[in-house]
């Protein structure tokens, strides 16, 4: 099975293209740049490294979120075109997972995305079992969540969460540091994928988890107004 996969959900940008479980390439970029510009662009120099026409490809693996909105949106645009225009099968993967499956260990893995102002997605795993389902939450009481007992790593966007992670007196944790270690992986993404069952293509929706910033400030604006709209009525 060929499979071709990516991940624009975070600053990281991953790509691979996958024959029966063997990659035959992978591309990542750690850079502050628009995805847009480059992702397409990667696809299109995989594909003609390894030789691989499109026509040839059995699936489309995309990494659903959480994650940037404008990451995700264009990750999903790109993943329903072709599988639509080229009728294949599309997988979504969790983005979190695509983070903790780049690790190869035994313990319990936190796979974080800073969502900013103290706030994160996070999951915990334990091998190939979700044992705290990816959330968006305050990472402070994410981590109050957590067994203190449990041996745990923690990967991703962890900068900013360091002196949370060490405050909460875990006694047995590692942070990862290795910058290639804390990258959503691709490649990991398309061996998921292959087991997973295909969606139909034009139901297939990113997992925000979290509503868009804009409309967060219009619900609170409009729930206002309807609420003191309700309480005129009532004083009528």
């Amino acid at each position: 099975m060929k499979i071709l996969a990516f991940d624009s959900s975070s600053k990281a940008l991953s790509v691979a293209l996958v024959d029966n479980d063997v990659l035959l390439g992978e591309i990542t970029l750690n850079l502050k740049k628009n995805h847009s510009t480059t992702l397409m662009t990667s696809v299109d120099f995989l594909m003609q490294q390894a030789a691989v026409e499109a026509s040839e490809l059995d699936r489309i693996v995309v990494a659903q979120g959480p994650g940037s909105y404008t990451g995700l949106r264009l990750a999903a645009t790109v993943g329903k075109t072709l599988a639509y225009s080229l009728n294949k099968e599309l997988v979504g993967v969790s983005s979190l997972l695509a983070i903790a499956k780049r690790l190869k260990t035994n313990k319990a893995i936190v796979p974080v995305m800073d969502a900013r102002r103290g706030n994160a997605y996070a999951a915990l795993y334990k091998g190939d079992e979700e044992i705290i389902s990816g959330q968006h939450c305050a990472f402070r009481e994410f981590l109050e969540q957590l067994d203190k007992n449990l041996p745990v790593v923690f990967t991703g966007e962890t900068e900013n969460f360091v002196a949370d992670i060490k405050a909460a007196e875990f006694a047995n944790f590692e942070i990862i540091e290795d910058s290639l270690e804390k990258l959503p992986s691709a490649y990991q993404m398309a061996r998921l994928g292959k087991s997973l069952e295909p969606v139909e293509v034009h139901g297939f929706a990113p997992n925000y988890l979290k509503k868009v910033e804009a409309e967060e400030k219009w619900l609170e604006t409009h729930e206002e107004a309807e609420s003191a709209a309700g309480e005129y009525v009532q004083r009528i």
